[in-house]
C-alpha cells in the first residue's frame, strides 16, 4: 500500500513510475525499463535494499544509477560499507514535496553526468523504478510502515 502511494506522488508530478515487489524483481525491471532512478527500502523479501544496490553498482549496466534509500530504518543503519552504494536517503515519515525533491534531484543529476539519458521529447519526466516492498525495519521498534503520504 505505501508502495502504491509514492507511486501516486511521483506520478502526480509528472514521473513515470513502474514498481518492483522486490530487490530480486527491482533488478529485473530495472534492465527491461532503464530507469532514470531506483528507489529502494532496506527491508525487502528475497534482496534487501543494500544487496540491491550493490548488485546495481557492480552491473556495468546499471552502475552509473542514481539510488535512494527510502526507509523506516535510520541513516546510521544504512551507512557504512553501503553507504558509497547510496546516492540518497529520505527517512520515513516524510512529506511526499520531499520525495519528489529527491527524486528530481537524482534525475537532473543523471541527465547532467549521462546527457544521452534524456529524453528526446524534451517535456516528459523519465522513468523511476520503485523497488520497495514492506517500509519496516527488521529489529527496530521505531520501524513504522505509516507517514504521512
Amino acid at each position: 500500500m505505501i508502495r502504491q502511494l509514492i507511486r501516486v506522488n511521483l506520478e502526480l508530478e509528472g514521473f513515470e513510475v513502474v514498481t518492483a515487489a522486490d530487490g530480486a524483481e527491482c533488478l529485473d525491471v530495472v534492465h527491461q525499463v532503464r530507469p532514470d532512478v531506483v528507489t529502494l527500502d532496506v527491508v525487502m523479501p528475497r534482496l534487501d535494499g543494500i544487496k540491491t544496490a550493490e548488485r546495481l553498482r557492480a552491473d556495468p549496466r546499471t552502475s552509473h544509477l542514481p539510488v535512494a534509500i527510502i526507509s523506516a530504518c535510520g541513516e546510521h543503519e544504512v551507512s557504512g560499507g553501503a553507504a558509497s552504494d547510496i546516492d540518497a536517503f529520505l527517512a520515513k515519515p516524510f512529506e511526499p514535496a520531499e520525495l519528489v525533491r529527491v527524486v528530481r534531484q537524482l534525475m537532473h543529476r543523471e541527465r547532467r553526468e549521462r546527457p544521452e539519458a534524456a529524453g528526446t521529447d524534451g517535456g516528459e519526466e523519465p522513468a523511476a523504478v520503485d523497488g520497495r516492498q514492506q517500509p519496516r525495519c527488521a529489529g527496530s521498534p521505531t520501524g513504522s510502515p505509516t507517514g504521512p503520504h
